[in-house]
């Protein structure tokens, strides 16, 4: 069970390490295109669609798309490291009990 346990909190380490790689190349891609035609906003953008909706995809409607993927990879991202940490922190905290 132990063996079980730590191969397993390792695994999900490393499959955050590769979706952090993976989910960094995709948003940097996002954000290349984005500064090489001069789209700005903030990271209050990002977090409040509604204000995202509002100011800015009315502000730059020919770059909406890659303003979208850019906001749907940082949460996705986001989402999958807070999963990820929270799995690795009770893996190791069961293994910790075991000890």
């Amino acid at each position: 069970m132990y063996i079980f346990l730590i191969s397993l909190v390792w695994g999900l380490f490393a499959a955050m390490l590769f979706l952090n790689l993976y989910f960094r190349i995709k948003v940097m891609k996002c954000y290349g295109i984005l500064v090489r035609n001069k789209v700005q906003f903030d990271a209050g953008h990002i977090f409040n669609r509604q204000r995202l909706e509002k100011e800015i995809l009315p502000k730059y409607p020919t770059h909406r798309k890659e303003i979208e993927d850019f906001v749907k990879h940082i949460h996705f991202s986001i989402r999958m490291a807070t999963v990820l940490t929270t799995l690795i922190t009770a893996f190791a905290a069961i293994l910790m009990y075991f000890r």
